[in-house]
This record gives structure tokens, C-alpha cells and sequence, in this order.
């Protein structure tokens, strides 16, 4: 099959799945889904790539029916992924402007040339390069500055980085199928993309996606990414926990906690049982919901204190007007919601699309594809060429000390987005 058509193609790799989305942006700023597809996925464990001829085979499968659905060959890909040792960096710099004193776009580029040639840590890659906030003569600009007036202009940058090995992996995975890796994004900033809107980024907002392998969030604020981490572990450890409470099989465990699980126990019917069939000559066994909502509630709120260290870490307790929206599959447990509400004392709903779409299919609307397209609109604004023109500024009022940040834009700029490694907290809870 012939390439017909410039179609973006993303891949959200997940450790229970894998989604495969190819499409456009129309004239009218919506989304045109040329094809959507999902597939189990095989040989990822907590985000990471450790069988290359399992996950190989299973993203081959994955292209293979998207391509029949697009009736032409897929050549390259970006995708979206959640490695529990990816990390960012904060990264500064600053530069006379170079045309008689007002911000051009070859200042802006030149800052952002600097931010991708930086030394990194040793065993570590640099993959995407995300403009925090830039500063003209010490008055922080919102969005692009092109176009502002001044002498000097400084620009602050997180650099998404990750093991040397998981680059290697994952490009040895593309190798093998012969489809070309152009880009990874952190899956949680994709899903934040696709379920929040601009306004709750104003005000405020902290995106959790509790996935099977791992819990990633990110926080928002005055439309800007303030922090952002992945707690390596999610739903995986729930089913496990179940398993070994119940003393029953793996398969079992996961079929209760998708039918009939929910976060908090005493709101289960202490009245209602299931009944686990028995194998190879053991008896069946009974389990009442409730207990099996306890086993739940213990997991889930461990989870809960390890987001809220994270937001406790990252100092921005006071900055989240809107709340917290809850994506991945573990969020569809019933009462999740008040859980994590009483837990953090933040206002919590679950996620929904938030994306314009060219064509109304339901099919498009399921959770599971939340991640895949919101890439698949990122992957369209960095290709759009209004992406690169100025817009209208807005200036803040600059700090009364010259050369120092105002106490709210330190607050946002100055925290380093450290994802959790295996030494830290958060890896000791599993």
C-alpha cells in the first residue's frame, strides 16, 4: 500500500493496551478521524518496554489493522508513553533581542535551540522541549512574544527526558516493523490535552490517569504546566491486591474489580456475594462485596497519598481553583470520586472528552482512546501553521525587586517536575 494522504498517526503504548489513531485537523479547527484501533498490549510492564519481540509483534498487529482501515501504508508514528524513570528539567535562558529591540521569532528559536542542545545527565535523552514562560524585560508574557517590545528576553523551558534504554527499546521496536518513531510525548500531558479545557487550565487543574501499570499526573495552572510526575503503580496492583486477599485466580480477581468493585467500603452491600467458581477440584468460593471493596479502598488510597505528596511536593496546593479529573481505566470504580474528594479536599470529576470532532461517532468517545487523540491534537497544533504566528499578548505586571520573579510566577516556574524514580517515596508503595 501507497501513502495516499498526510494523515497524523499516534500511538498511545500502554501496559494493558494500545491504541492507534491516524487524522487531521479540518479548516475549522476540528478533528477528522480517519481510523481508530485497539489492541491488547504485550511485553510492557509499568510503562516500560521489556520484551521488544512481544511489543514489536503487538504494535505490527495494531498497524496492520489500522492500515486496512485507511486503505494505505502508515511510515511513521509519534507516540505517547508513561516509563516510570522519565523526568523533566527546568531549563533557563535568556538573550539581548536581535531586532532593534522588539522579541523576533529567531529569538525565540534561538532560546529554544539552546533548551534541545543542552548537556543532559549521562544515560539520559532528551525528547520534547515544553516552553513553561518567557520574560521580556522581567514582565512575564503570556503565550508566544513575538512581537513585545524590549531589550532582553528570557525564556524557561521543561525538557521531558528519558533513559537512554528506553529510547533504544522503543526505537528498536519501530525498527523491526520498519515504521519510522517521530516523536514521544509524556501520555499524561496527551490525555491532559484531550479532557481538560483551556479555562480549567486558567484556573487551575491536576489531570490523574490511573492506568494499569502506572498513576501519572500533571498540573496546570494560568494555562501553563506546573508539575508533573508518574507513581509506578495503578489498577495492576488493585487486581493483584485482590488476588492475594481472596486467595483466588489473576483472572478472577480482574473480572471482580471491573464488575463489581468500588472505593469505599462501607458504602458496598454487606448483604451481596459473589460466587468464584471452583478449578480443579477446589470448592467455589463466596466473596461479599464489601470486602472486596476494602481490599479496593486500601490500594486506592495509597495511590490518593501518593498524589497528594506530589501536590505537597510541588507547592501548589493554593493554586488549584478547578480540581482534579480523574482518567484511566481505574477511575471508572464506582465512588472514586468521593474517595479522592475526601482524601485531597479538592473538587474531583471524572473525565471527558473536551475535543471538537469533524465527524460525531460514538466510537470515538470511549476512555480508552482518551490519550491517543488528545496526541493526535497535539501532533496537529505543532504542525498548524498558525502555531508559530504571534498572537495577542498580555503583559503582567513586572516585580517591584528588578530581576526577580513575582511570588506566583516563582511558584510555577522555579518547581523542577521530578518524576518519581525508584528510590523515592512513592516506589517504596507497591
Amino acid at each position: 500500500m501507497t501513502s495516499k494522504s498526510k494523515l497524523s498517526v499516534v500511538i498511545d503504548i500502554g501496559t494493558s493496551k494500545l491504541v492507534a489513531v491516524a487524522g487531521t485537523k479540518n479548516e475549522a479547527g476540528k478533528l477528522d478521524i480517519a481510523g481508530i484501533v485497539k489492541t491488547e498490549s504485550k511485553g510492557i510492564k509499568r510503562g516500560v518496554v521489556y520484551n521488544i519481540e512481544e511489543v514489536a509483534a503487538s504494535i505490527q498487529e495494531l498497524i496492520r489493522q489500522l492500515e486496512t482501515k485507511l486503505g494505505e501504508s502508515v511510515e511513521s508514528v509519534q507516540v505517547a508513553f508513561a516509563g516510570q524513570h522519565m523526568k523533566t528539567i527546568h531549563f533557563q535562558r535568556s538573550r539581548f533581542t536581535s531586532d532593534e529591540g522588539i522579541v523576533s521569532k529567531f529569538d525565540v528559536d534561538n532560546l529554544m535551540e539552546q533548551a534541545k542542545s543542552c548537556e543532559l545527565e549521562e544515560g539520559y535523552k532528551l525528547v520534547e522541549v515544553i516552553p513553561v514562560a518567557f520574560l521580556v524585560d522581567d514582565e512575564v508574557i503570556q503565550r508566544n512574544p513575538v512581537g513585545i517590545t524590549g531589550r532582553r528576553i528570557e525564556a524557561h523551558f521543561k525538557l521531558l527526558v528519558i533513559p537512554n534504554s528506553y529510547w533504544l527499546n522503543l526505537k528498536r521496536v519501530f525498527d523491526k516493523i520498519g515504521v519510522a518513531l517521530n516523536g514521544i510525548t509524556f501520555s499524561v500531558f496527551a490525555v491532559a490535552d484531550a479532557i481538560v479545557t483551556r479555562d480549567e487550565k486558567e484556573m487551575g487543574v491536576i489531570v490523574v490517569d490511573i492506568g494499569c501499570g502506572t498513576t501519572k499526573m500533571a498540573v496546570y495552572h494560568e494555562n501553563r504546566l506546573v508539575h508533573a510526575a508518574a507513581i509506578p503503580f495503578g489498577g495492576d496492583v488493585v487486581t493483584n491486591d485482590i488476588k492475594e486477599g481472596c486467595s483466588i485466580l489473576l483472572k478472577h480477581a480482574e473480572q471482580l474489580k471491573v464488575k463489581y468493585g468500588q472505593a469505599l467500603g462501607d458504602f458496598a452491600d454487606d448483604q451481596k456475594v459473589v460466587t468464584i467458581p471452583g478449578h480443579n477440584g477446589w470448592e467455589p468460593k463466596e466473596i461479599s462485596f464489601r470486602s472486596l471493596a476494602f481490599i479496593i479502598q486500601a490500594r486506592i488510597e495509597e495511590i490518593v497519598d501518593s498524589i497528594n505528596f506530589q501536590i505537597q511536593k510541588a507547592g501548589v496546593e493554593n493554586l488549584v481553583g478547578a480540581g482534579i479529573v480523574l482518567t484511566g481505566g481505574t477511575s471508572n470504580l464506582e465512588n472514586i470520586v468521593a474517595l479522592v474528594k475526601y482524601r485531597t479536599g479538592l473538587d474531583v470529576r471524572k473525565a471527558n472528552l473536551v475535543l471538537g470532532f469533524n465527524e460525531r461517532n460514538k466510537d470515538f468517545q470511549q476512555s480508552d482512546f482518551y490519550t491517543a487523540l488528545g496526541l493526535l491534537n497535539l501532533a496537529e497544533k505543532k504542525m498548524s501553521p498558525a502555531a508559530s504566528q504571534p498572537i495577542e499578548i498580555k503583559k503582567e505586571k513586572a516585580p517591584k525587586e528588578p530581576g526577580k520573579l513575582s511570588q506566583r510566577f516563582n511558584n510555577f516556574v522555579q518547581g523542577v517536575l521530578n518524576l518519581v524514580d525508584d528510590d523515592s517515596e512513592d516506589s517504596a508503595l507497591n
